[in-house]
């Protein structure tokens, strides 16, 4: 089962990392989502540090569980809120992005807790 929490755990921070990578580098379909979503470009930069601050603690949390645990946590909130805005705007086509995202996210929760 820990070979399976660490799987998990590294392509769920990869994936964030790629994300937040595309949400620094403002690349061209990221802004067009965000204006889809009615948020503003600017938050980019502060929704690329919160997604690179998950990936990081999730990999602090491969050492250390509360850690881990925490930062699953965090993205887990996060996820819930892109869907939330994908929802409110009413753009069900994307809603399996962020739903990808987040089941990542609550795999590595659950995985963290069975593995402490």
């Amino acid at each position: 089962m820990f070979i399976a929490y660490i799987v998990v755990t590294l392509l769920t921070a990869a994936a964030n990392l790629y994300a937040a990578s595309n949400d620094f580098r403002r690349v061209a379909w990221v802004e067009a989502n965000m204006d889809t979503l009615k948020i503003p470009r600017s938050r980019l930069s502060q929704l690329g540090i919160l997604k690179t601050a998950g990936a990081i603690g999730l990999l602090f949390g491969i050492a250390v569980p509360v850690v881990g645990i925490a930062a699953a946590w965090g993205l887990i909130a996060f996820f819930v809120g892109a869907i939330a805005f994908t929802l409110r705007v009413h753009w069900y086509s994307h809603l399996p992005f962020p739903l990808i995202w987040l089941v990542l996210a609550i795999a590595a929760l659950v995985l963290r807790v069975i593995c402490r």
